[in-house]
């Protein structure tokens, strides 16, 4: 069990939630920096300088790692929304990632209000959760 993941958590107004702020895409830094924990997921790719690969599920892993990590959260009454709008390279050089690990994504955590909508237009404004259709998942059917 190599558990091939690291995190690289900042809480708001600590200095590591502000150097990862500086990264955000400007779709996320709307939002993001609100956050009360901005956690970066990083996977162990390749053994240490080398081309051999460390796990081959390592980035399954690590999303395992996270999914839990989100469960957990919200049996604890916290909201986790997972993103990718940030620059991955920018986070490894500020924060001295070596070439063996990557950056893959990253965590917003914390407690969200309650959404208050003052009018219909707002409540149709509210994106809808649309999912594919299962016979569009399923690789083979009967």
């Amino acid at each position: 069990n190599s558990q091939p993941w690291a995190f690289i958590v900042g809480r708001r107004g600590d200095p590591v939630h502000d150097r990862l702020v500086r990264h955000l895409a400007r779709s996320s830094a709307t939002w993001a920096p609100t956050a009360s924990l901005l956690v970066a997921n990083l996977a162990h790719r390749h053994v240490e300088d080398t081309d051999w690969e460390y796990s081959e599920f390592s980035h399954y892993d690590l999303g395992q790692a996270v999914a839990h990590l989100t469960f957990q959260a919200q049996a604890l009454g916290l909201s986790v929304r997972q993103f990718r709008a940030f620059d991955r390279s920018a986070v490894a050089e500020e924060f001295g990632v070596p070439a063996h690990w990557e950056v893959t994504t990253m965590a917003a955590i914390g407690r969200v209000p309650p959404l208050e909508l003052d009018s219909q237009s707002e409540i149709d404004d509210v994106p809808s959760r649309h999912r594919r259709a299962l016979h569009d998942l399923l690789w083979v059917t009967s």
